[in-house]
């Protein structure tokens, strides 16, 4: 897939391209990364435009100065930019810069050594087992059977194989029966093998035994009212019906589950690099984040994980 961005300079339009493409193909990034990573690249280019007086083409971009990028910096916060979302935003200003520089050999050092903006982490809130299992109860008493089923099905893999919401509903009717090793592709194309459990799997079969719709091969497996794939949004509709329900805090989303998953896997004596490779975390950092650990467990599994630790 080409990216080519409108109203830049052909040069630069061009080398934007080349350097997104690279990030797909080399780095495996997710499309939606690679759109986001656009959508950063042009800001910069058009406000160094702006602020320079002159386009920004390769060849004016080797007199980047750390000025320059203080400069955006600040625009993008004056304009309501948040400090994630500006952290964000200049990593992938300085990922294209450094690819820029050296593919040209240019010296940009100064422009790159800008610092990013801290911001606070927001920390997940995991359910306890107690709220997750009343939880799925609760999705299942609809008023529609069979679509309680299927929301309650769904809910489980997050909880009980800790896949994400979209990947769940990204299963067709040709991943059933479910292997005690289920292949899930997930962000960036990553693939990871997950156990499904038998509670997981039985949610799945009451779903389609209650389902009005005939399960195919080439067919969703979690299908809407009317037939088509199941969205994200009827799942955490049907999710804030229940904490509502049981006063559960706001915190407590589909995507919380997912997060209970690890945590309930480290609390009961799971390996942080495990749950790792079920969550398909590209990090290990990340998973440090699902679980709280803190950086001295965290530390303490790499370097037993790691062959030179």
């Amino acid at each position: 897939m080409t990216h080519r961005p409108l109203a830049l300079a052909p040069a630069t339009s061009d080398a934007l391209a080349r350097w997104l493409e690279t990030e797909g193909a080399v780095k495996d990034r997710a499309d939606h990364t690679i759109t986001a990573y656009q959508a950063d690249l042009i800001a910069f280019l058009h406000f160094i435009g702006a602020h320079w007086g002159q386009a920004a083409t390769p060849a004016a971009l080797a007199g980047l100065r750390q000025t320059d990028m203080r400069a955006f910096a600040a625009a993008e916060r004056a304009r309501g930019l948040g400090a994630r979302s500006l952290a964000r935003r200049q990593s992938a200003v300085r990922s294209f810069l450094r690819w820029l520089s050296d593919r040209e050999g240019y010296d940009l050092s100064a422009a790159l050594s800008a610092r990013s903006p801290r911001y606070a982490r927001s920390l997940p809130r995991p359910l306890t087992p107690d709220q997750a299992q009343d939880t799925l109860a609760e999705v299942a008493l609809h008023a529609t059977p069979w679509v309680g089923a299927r929301d309650m099905a769904v809910l489980t893999l997050l909880w009980g194989c800790g896949l994400r919401i979209s990947e769940a509903l990204a299963l067709d009717g040709r991943h059933w029966p479910f292997p005690e090793g289920l292949i899930i592709r997930g962000k960036g194309g990553r693939e990871r093998q997950v156990p499904v459990l038998p509670v997981a799997r039985a949610a799945v079969a009451e779903y389609l035994r209650l389902t009005p719709w005939v399960l195919a091969p080439d067919q969703p497996l979690f299908r809407g009212m009317r037939g088509g794939r199941l969205g994200a949004a009827s799942v955490a509709g049907s999710m804030r019906k229940a904490r509502a329900a049981l006063g559960l805090p706001a915190t407590a989303t589909p995507h919380a589950l997912r997060h209970s998953f690890a945590t309930h896997l480290l609390a009961a004596g799971g390996d942080l690099r495990t749950i790792q490779e079920l969550l398909g975390h590209a990090s290990l950092s990340t998973t440090q984040v699902y679980t709280g650990v803190d950086d001295a467990q965290l530390m303490a599994v790499y370097r037993a994980a790691h062959p030179r630790g």
